[in-house]
């Protein structure tokens, strides 16, 4: 039961923080581009790198209280996978290369910034 409320309480924190961190940025960049997504889940992905290798150094089980409210609370609140699904689609429609570029630089640059996040701390805790 503690685990459920621990990670209802990191969704609801996530949550808030992504829907803050992507008006900030779509506020000072054109609606040509969903930029406040992408930069969302670039960011989400860097923090769970690193989180990964904070839990690595630590040696603790990834079942813990502590993963479970940052992994599926906390950075699964700010991340949003249905958001880029149905931004995609929409630019799909409208102009599908840049749906392309989109999609390619979400996930290509998602699995860097998961690997950038979880060296960085694998090397600052090394």
């Amino acid at each position: 039961m503690i685990t459920m409320i621990g990670v209802m309480l990191g969704g609801a924190l996530g949550g808030m923080l992504r829907l803050w961190v992507g008006n900030s940025v779509s506020r000072y960049t054109s609606g040509y581009f969903p930029w406040g997504t992408l930069t969302v889940n670039l960011t989400a992905a860097l923090m769970m790198g690193a989180a990964f290798a904070v839990w690595q150094v630590s040696g603790e089980e990834l079942g813990t209280l502590g993963w479970a409210v940052i992994a599926a609370g906390l950075l699964g609140g700010y991340s949003t996978v249905s958001t880029l699904s149905l931004q995609v689609l929409t630019l799909w429609q409208q102009r599908p290369v840049v749906a392309v570029a989109y999609l390619v630089a979400s996930l290509a640059g998602g699995l860097a910034m998961v690997v950038s996040g979880h060296l960085s701390i694998a090397m600052v805790m090394a």
